[in-house]
C-alpha cells in the first residue's frame, strides 16, 4: 500500500508541531519528520480517510492562535527508504550514544554506537521521547537483566539496553513491520538477546522483568500499567514517555495506585519521561 507524506506549515511552529505529533499518531499517521516551518508525517491513509485523519486533530478546528497550512503528496512504498534517508540525520545524545544510519560516517560518533535502519518505524532518537528515554537507561547502575521494550519500532532503546548490559530482551510492537525491522537492526548491532515479537501488552502476562521501558502515549499508557504492574517485582523500574510534561501529574498519580512511586523526571523541549519504581 502506498503512503501519504502530509506536509504542514505552522505558524508558529511549536508547540503546535508537537501537539500534532501526537494527535496524528492517534489518527492512524505512523513516523514523523520536524521541519523548519512544520512536520512531515507519514502514514497509510487513503486520500478517502485523509480528511477524516485531519478533523481528528486541532486542523479541524477554526483556531486564532495558529496558522497552518496543509499539503499532500502520494509516497510509493518501494521510495520509503529513500524518503528517510533524505532526512535522517546522525542523532547525539549527549556523549553517551550516537545513533547513526548506515550511511552516515561513524568517525565523528561519541559514546556507544547504534546503528539503525529505521523504514518505517518510529524511533531513529530524533523525536524528545526516545532521546529521553536512551539518555535515561545510562542513569540506571547497575543495569537491569530483564528487559521490556513495549511499542519497539525501530529497536533502538532494547538495542541500547543490551549493549549496557541487558541479557533478556523481549521487544514487542502491534506492527509487523516494526517487529521486522527490530530483528534486523539487532543483527546489524550484532544483538543476541533481543526477542522481537508482534502483538500487544497481553503478551506478557505471566512474564517478569527488571526493567520495562515503554514510549507511546498517555492513553495507551494509562490502559498498560496495570500489567505492567504484575509484570514487575519490588523496586523494579518502569520507565515512561511519549507525553507531554503537562501529564507528568495525571501519570504519577495513576500509577501510585499500582505501587509506583516517582523516582526522576526528564523533561526535554515540552515532553517529559518520568523513571517509576514499584515498591509494592
Amino acid at each position: 500500500m502506498n503512503y501519504i507524506e502530509l506536509h504542514i506549515k505552522l505558524q508558529p511552529v511549536q508547540p503546535f508541531n508537537e501537539i500534532l505529533v501526537v494527535q496524528l499518531a492517534d489518527a492512524g499517521f505512523e513516523s514523523f519528520v520536524d521541519t523548519e516551518d512544520g512536520i512531515l508525517a507519514y502514514g497509510q491513509i487513503t486520500e478517502t480517510s485523509l480528511e477524516r485523519a485531519i478533523n481528528e486533530t486541532f486542523l479541524g478546528e477554526t483556531r486564532d492562535d495558529v496558522q497552518f497550512t496543509i499539503e499532500h503528496q502520494i509516497i510509493e512504498h518501494q521510495n520509503w527508504n529513500a524518503v528517510w534517508e533524505s532526512d535522517f540525520e546522525p542523532v547525539y545524545v549527549e556523549e553517551l550514544v550516537s545513533i547513526l544510519a548506515p550511511f552516515h560516517e561513524k568517525s565523528t560518533a561519541k559514546g556507544l554506537i547504534v546503528e539503525i535502519q529505521p523504514q518505517m518505524s518510529f524511533g531513529t532518537g530524533h523525536h524528545q521521547t526516545t532521546w529521553m528515554m536512551s539518555k535515561a537507561l545510562f542513569d540506571i547502575q547497575p543495569f537491569p537483566k530483564k528487559v521490556l521494550d513495549m511499542g519497539t519500532g525501530t529497536g533502538v532503546l532494547a538495542i541500547i539496553a543490551e549493549k549496557l548490559g541487558a541479557t533478556s530482551i523481549l521487544a514487542i510492537d502491534i506492527e509487523d513491520w516494526s517487529v521486522e525491522n527490530t530483528v534486523e537492526n539487532a543483527q546489524r548491532n550484532n544483538c543476541s538477546s533481543i526477542d522481537s515479537k508482534c502483538g500487544d501488552v497481553d503478551l506478557i502476562h505471566g512474564l517478569k522483568f527488571d526493567l520495562i521501558l515503554a514510549n507511546i502515549n498517555k492513553n495507551v499508557l494509562k490502559a498498560h500499567i496495570p500489567s505492567y504492574a504484575q509484570a514487575l517485582d519490588n523496586k523494579g523500574i518502569l520507565l515512561l514517555s511519549g507525553f507531554f510534561d503537562s501529564d507528568v501529574d495525571e501519570l504519577v498519580t495513576f500509577a501510585q495506585q499500582y505501587g509506583f512511586e516517582k523516582e526522576h523526571v526528564y523533561q526535554k523541549d515540552n515532553w517529559a519521561a518520568i523513571k517509576l519504581v514499584r515498591n509494592k
